[in-house]
């Protein structure tokens, strides 16, 4: 049965794997009995497909978890069914909000014009939590490079308060995504290429100029820098999980 204190499982595993690579990092999350049952969270954006791949070398049946919010770039599922074909990943599970949520809180699809943190939160937060609810922890590309709240990202955080958070990616550099990608020869989101180094949902997602920071794109012209999926402690968490 696996320890309810998730501080001093996470500080146990941060001692135990602090000097480990990430795909070693990765390895031994999917297997270590402190983590449980464990699941990928992939948006399949500009930088997924790092830890996609090192998925398919380690554990391919690992579940994967993409979160379709129906307002996703065409180009988004079209590299989502590539990827997930050309790597082998043979559990790569497509969650979204139900029709009958979308009725109620976005009939006309203009939701986010206006609240997007609410838009956010039942497009995203509260699918993501039904499916997580099956799991004791889940894996994060999110890396401490990308600024923000993010800055002091440990390989494992706890996240009240039933879970815990896996970053095997959290020490990387922005050259260590690319040179991996240019490694491995795998395959570029195309929106990449014109001018997207962060990609969410198409109305709140736009270019990067260059010189700009990456996810300057990401709610352009607000103070919101998260969706919401990855805020724990006293910042916005989870929404109610309905049916």
């Amino acid at each position: 049965m696996l320890d309810g204190n998730l501080d001093s499982r996470a500080e146990r595993l941060n001692g135990r794997y602090r000097h480990h690579a990430a795909i070693d990092v990765l390895r031994r999350a999917v297997s270590d009995p402190e983590l449980g049952r464990v699941a990928l969270v992939s948006s399949f954006g500009a930088e997924s497909v790092v830890l996609l791949h090192m998925v398919s070398v380690v554990a391919p049946g690992l579940p994967v978890l993409f979160i379709d919010t129906q307002m996703l770039f065409p180009e988004t599922l079209d590299y989502q069914r590539e990827v997930s074909a050309r790597l082998g990943l043979t559990d790569v599970r497509v969650i979204r909000a139900s029709e009958a949520e979308v009725a109620r809180h976005d009939p006309d699809g203009t939701l986010h014009r206006f609240d997007t943190d609410a838009c956010c939160d039942f497009r995203k937060t509260v699918p993501l939590e039904r499916a997580l609810s099956g799991f004791d922890a889940w894996i994060t590309g999110r890396k401490r490079f990308q600024g923000g709240q993010r800055t002091e990202l440990e390989f494992f955080e706890p996240e009240p308060p039933l879970r815990l958070r896996v970053n095997p990616l959290a020490h990387w550099r922005a050259s260590d995504v690319q040179d991996y990608m240019i490694e491995n020869n795998l395959p570029r989101h195309p929106l990449v290429a014109k001018g997207y180094p962060s990609i969410g949902c198409a109305p709140c997602t736009s270019p990067v100029k260059p010189g700009e920071d990456p996810r300057s794109g990401r709610w352009r012209g607000s103070d919101k820098t998260e969706c919401g999926i990855h805020f724990i402690g006293g910042r916005m968490v989870r929404g109610k999980v309905t049916a």
